[in-house]
């Protein structure tokens, strides 16, 4: 009996023993720290613009061309539009685009750009949640020229990761947009 009674004792001890008090864990945020963009200008048939030279251009021709971030695994594609007295269906078309996302995203946010000094006009979107891209826009003289652009991730779109990289790049699609200027 005595052994029962000392194997009841000592399985006790051991079990209130080995509790440990449980802790809640500090709220940690991820870091990522991407270098500032160091930039250099990019010559088409139609435009100029600035970019960050992180980017390799990864295709280009008259009508389109590609800015890829191997790094971030994102890229961001440009694609040029002569306006043919067609602004109206190229802007449509460039707002239909933006909102088919409206289904996996939670939110669209619109920035109006104008630069009149450039004669440069457009419109940013902002895509917040799981859509396949995180942002889009377009920019035109309403004369004669008309890009739209997109960003894009090749990797499946969970906002909560892509974020930060997300954010970065949109850094970059502003600068695109601010230093576009029309070839004549």
């Amino acid at each position: 009996m005595n052994n029962k009674l000392l194997f009841i004792v000592l399985t006790a001890l051991f079990l209130k023993g080995c509790k440990e008090d449980v802790l809640p864990k500090p709220k940690a945020m991820l870091r990522l720290d991407y270098p500032q963009p160091k930039t250099g200008m990019l010559e088409t048939d139609q435009f100029t613009f600035q970019y960050n030279q992180q980017a390799q251009l990864k295709s280009k021709n008259s009508q389109s061309l590609t800015l890829d971030y191997p790094a971030m695994k994102g890229s961001i594609f440009l694609t040029y539009k002569k306006v043919d007295g067609n602004l109206n269906n190229l802007l449509s078309d460039a707002q239909k685009l933006s909102y088919e996302h409206v289904v996996k995203a939670d939110d669209i946010r619109e920035k109006v750009f104008m630069n009149t000094d450039a004669k440069v006009y457009g419109m940013f979107y902002e895509v917040a949640g799981d859509a396949a891209s995180q942002s889009q826009f377009y920019v035109t003289d309403s004369i004669q020229h008309f890009v739209t652009g997109s960003l894009y991730f090749y990797a499946k779109p969970n906002y909560d990761s892509i974020l930060p990289a997300a954010a970065y790049l949109q850094g970059d699609i502003v600068t695109i947009m601010e230093t576009l200027r029309w070839k004549e």
